[in-house]
């Protein structure tokens, strides 16, 4: 089927994360799709180097730094726009691998915050804006973390089920709207910088994550994944997709050629 051109009143997609990763895939991709994009991320200049990268592509694209946990500054920001057709919450991440009966409190707060705080909060703010334009998506970016436990992720695994829980609990509570809610749970996925964030800059114990994985998911697959979902006709809600690469059967089973 071909991509249908998203229509002038849904033109604008707003990104989160979108200094590295999936986030800055997603941004590129929506933006050859035809939608206006608006970066944001922490990192200033990371998604103004992006915006800027995109313009010259011949796209259009806004750099706009935010904190998605600061409550007040998403306030702000969201007082930009009159209607909205897409939101990407992308923002989160992990930290740490440890046991339960070891993690550090502060890291599993953090993780909450951003992977499930900084998601409701733009939500909350943007929501009447994408039900303004008359035709808003609402992607959540969790993980197959959020579908099944894993040792060692404690913390990551309960705020990945928290993004998810978000997702289904709000398709439920805004059905009639002309609002879609998608989520985007993606396995092993190779970037940059998920797993070195996660392991505190070890570079050793972030390259063990992929080790013997000839082929991980890349930032780009999952946002051709993510582009696809939302740029299907109006009336196709796709609630849920999980993706993984072919050699990794669940959280626990992967093929490694050691």
């Amino acid at each position: 089927m071909a991509t249908a051109a998203p229509s002038a009143a849904s033109r604008i997609a707003v990104v989160t994360g979108a200094s590295s990763g999936i986030g800055a895939a997603t941004a590129r991709q929506l933006a050859a799709a035809g939608y206006r994009v608006v970066l944001t991320a922490r990192r200033k200049d990371r998604i103004e180097a992006l915006a800027e990268e995109i313009t010259k592509a011949g796209h259009q694209a806004t750099a706009y730094p935010l904190d998605v946990t600061d409550r007040a500054a998403v306030d702000e920001f969201a007082t930009a726009f009159k209607t909205i057709g897409v939101l990407v919450n992308n923002a989160g991440g992990a930290l740490g691998a440890d046991p339960v009966a070891t993690g550090d409190p502060a890291d599993w707060r953090q993780m909450y915050e951003t992977n499930v705080i900084g998601t409701l909060n733009l939500t909350q703010a943007l929501l009447p804006k994408l039900v303004a334009s008359g035709d808003g998506t609402v992607v959540v970016v969790s993980s197959t973390a959020g579908h099944g436990t894993y040792e060692g992720g404690g913390g990551y695994v309960a705020a990945k089920h928290g993004a998810h829980v978000l997702a289904e609990t709000l398709r439920l509570e805004i059905v009639g709207q002309p609002v879609r809610v998608i989520e985007v749970a993606p396995g092993m996925v190779r970037t940059d910088e998920f797993a070195l964030t996660r392991f505190s800059g070890d570079k050793d114990k972030a390259e063990k994550v992929y080790e013997g994985v000839a082929e991980p998911l890349t930032a780009d697959d999952v946002a051709d994944t993510i582009t696809w979902a939302v740029t299907r006709p109006s009336h196709v809600n796709v609630d849920l997709l999980v993706l993984r690469p072919r050699a990794q059967a669940s959280n626990t089973k992967v093929h490694r050629d050691l």
